[in-house]
């Protein structure tokens, strides 16, 4: 395997070296295929996030407890995690795509069926599909922009598409809560999927056709998980993203303890989140392409200083927000920085270490949920922000020092 500093230090050496690339090339870069797999991220992570705003609605129609229903959003992650690990593997031969377009078909058929549930049975093996959609997509997304895409734009390429998620993040709340009073909550999942199915169009008359990586299967996904600084790089991530859900899951009561802050300033607060999570998003591309090794440090690392900033300062409401905007812009950078950071890694096997990293934010989302919660019944509310804030600080740490150990 080519030397890891070297790939970390040179921005040149990108991830289509050695891709066997047959979609668009450097002269014809596909910006509009780069569109389309934003449309496709928004449609599937719009759909995940829908049931945090429709939670009630959808207990009480289908007579069930809410914690029940909550479970929609369980199996998604389960799905996604075993998805986006072995997509590479169940479909190694597989034009891309043809893999992209079936998935996203597949979130537009799993949000028609919970629109039709008329059990909680049904709605959750609706939800399964939605998580094979969501992990194996968001696994193929860096392979598919090192075919799209100049070397040296695949951190910008990156940016495009998980500008899809930003949206996401800022839109499917609140939009959800609206129209499930308007529509009612079936009616919201209806347009999830008609999102799902505009995306689909632009994909189908986008995308070129993209032959898979010349490593595929087991054996490649072993090679990669043989690799010492890949395994600390994914406990980076582990320790980022856990980090930021156990604190995030639980903003709302930690908020709440510290200020005297109502409803509506909650919601202006995530509004104000949400639009610094897209100028993170927007300058982590160029950034990563440039000087990755800042957003390495940059983005983590002041993800977790926001954390730590809203505890110290939360009482007073010009601090909550400043607080928030640190913890919003450092967030937004998180995904584009890690992604690149693996196509640098391991640019011969986008595809399995795109699928590594999917994985382990999805255990992630678990595993910082529950620890936030262990800490806000047995400790404070504000706890989760102290831990959440030093995890991430350290998975910024140990990101900036695998280039020594590569």
């Amino acid at each position: 395997m080519v030397s890891t500093c070297e790939h970390l230090g040179h921005p040149a050496a990108g991830p289509h070296a050695a891709t066997g690339r047959t979609g668009a090339t450097a002269e014809r870069p596909s910006w509009g295929g780069v569109v389309s797999l934003s449309l496709g991220i928004l449609a599937i992570v719009m759909s995940e996030f829908l049931p945090a705003s429709l939670l009630p609605r959808m207990a009480e129609d289908l007579r069930v407890s809410a914690g029940a229903a909550g479970q929609a959003v369980s199996v998604t992650a389960f799905a996604a995690a075993l998805s986006a690990l072995f997509i590479s593997v169940v479909l190694p031969r597989a034009d891309r795509r043809r893999v992209m377009i079936g998935l996203t078909l597949l979130a537009a058929i799993s949000n028609l069926i919970v629109a039709v549930a008329p059990n909680l049975v049904v709605l959750l093996s609706a939800r399964l599909l939605l998580g094979v959609a969501l992990g194996g997509f968001w696994a193929l997304a860096t392979s598919m922009a090192a075919h799209l895409v100049p070397p040296d734009h695949v951190g910008r390429a990156l940016t495009v598409i998980n500008s899809g998620v930003a949206a996401a993040t800022v839109a499917a709340v609140p939009l959800g809560a609206w129209l499930g009073g308007v529509w009612g909550w079936r009616g919201v999942f209806v347009l999830g999927a008609g999102v799902a199915v505009v995306a689909l169009a632009v994909q189908a008359a986008t995308l070129p056709s993209v032959a898979p990586t010349a490593a595929s299967g087991v054996r490649a996904l072993g090679s990669v998980l043989r690799s010492g600084v890949v395994l600390f790089g994914l406990l980076a991530v582990l320790l980022v993203f856990g980090g930021h859900f156990s604190g995030f899951t639980y903003i709302r009561p930690a908020v709440e303890s510290m200020s005297g802050i109502d409803s509506g300033g909650l919601a202006l607060l995530f509004l104000v989140f949400g639009l610094a999570a897209f100028l993170g998003t927007a300058l982590s591309g160029p950034v990563a392409d440039r000087a990755p090794q800042v957003g390495l440090l940059l983005f983590p690392a002041v993800l977790g200083i926001g954390m730590l900033a809203l505890l110290a300062v939360g009482g007073s409401v010009v601090g909550l927000f400043a607080a928030a905007v640190l913890w919003g812009f450092g967030f937004g950078g998180v995904p584009t920085t890690v992604l690149s950071w693996g196509a640098r890694i391991e640019p011969t096997r986008l595809e399995q270490i795109g699928g590594l990293i999917v994985t382990v934010c999805n255990v992630a989302i678990a595993i910082g949920a529950a620890v936030g919660g262990v800490l806000v019944d047995g400790i404070s509310a504000g706890s989760p922000l102290l831990v959440g804030g030093a995890a991430s600080i350290a998975g910024a740490g140990v990101l900036v020092a695998l280039r020594r150990l590569g």
